[in-house]
């Protein structure tokens, strides 16, 4: 009796020095921690909006540039988001997407990557992000569905030798970072979007009534270097939801040669 007492309150020290990581699977035992889940912090910054730049604490976000829908050139990005650093957890992702980023197409869609990372660190934080950046339930649960097959998990290794499980996933949606070089973008980090061929608007003509946008994150981490993302904008709401975006998650290419450094 006193060996299971002693055992059980080993289990349960392990579990509570993990802080606010996830350290439970569905299966009830110790799981795995991400690295940099130390990273989310809920902790309110002070933020201020100047033009097109939002400073939350140390962070900066700037939306450049505009989608043209009647542009059938895809070729070239025309919109853009830099940002210092991924957001410290559903707070600053809030904020952000308050403040600056949910008010246009294009800096909605360059919340997913954002968000996606932020699953990566602590499921519970990136579920919040992903329900509050998407069009409803349903777009959320297909994206982490996806996400917890490629995210890790028992088969995670820093050698990449499960190529289906990919951490980097998000990184790999961020210019400048690429297989050959682990996935290690450009600093400050930058997010390339512009026009589909031939994907016009369209208004909805039944509910929930508003209208889809259709466009490209240009992510370098696959052979076709355009991943789509279909924004919703509700009638009369100045904020944008995203909607359709199974391009963004799709198994990119593996790194040639690692270990993934991670992100800010």
């Amino acid at each position: 009796m006193m060996k299971r007492i002693f055992f059980s309150l080993l289990a349960f020290a392990a579990v509570f020095s993990l802080g606010s990581c996830d350290a439970i699977n569905n299966s009830g035992l110790l799981g795995y921690v991400d690295k940099w889940a130390y990273l989310v912090n809920e902790t309110p910054q002070e933020s201020s909006l100047n033009g097109d730049t939002f400073t939350y604490g140390t962070h900066t976000y700037t939306v450049s540039g505009f989608i043209d829908w009647s542009s059938t050139d895809y070729t070239d990005p025309t919109a853009s988001v830099t940002f210092s650093n991924i957001p410290s957890g559903f707070t600053e992702f809030k904020a952000v997407y308050d403040q600056l980023l949910g008010k246009s197409a294009h800096g909605a869609a360059a919340m997913l990557p954002m968000a996606m990372e932020i699953y990566a660190r602590k499921k519970s934080t990136g579920e919040k992000c992903l329900k509050y950046l998407c069009k409803d339930d349903n777009a959320a649960t297909a994206i982490m569905r996806e996400l917890d097959r490629k995210f890790p998990d028992e088969k995670y290794t820093e050698d990449n030798s499960y190529s289906y499980v990919q951490r980097y996933l998000p990184a790999a949606l961020i210019q400048g970072a690429a297989y050959d070089n682990a996935y290690k973008p450009e600093e400050p980090y930058v997010i390339l979007m512009g026009s589909t061929l031939n994907n016009k608007p369209q208004e909805m003509s039944y509910p929930p009534y508003g209208t889809t946008y259709y466009m490209y994150i240009h992510g370098p981490g696959w052979d076709t270097q355009t991943r789509g993302v279909d924004l919703f904008q509700p009638k009369n709401k100045e904020y944008f939801k995203v909607g359709n975006c199974p391009g963004c998650y799709a198994q990119c290419k593996p790194i040639f040669e690692g270990p993934w450094q991670g992100l800010k």
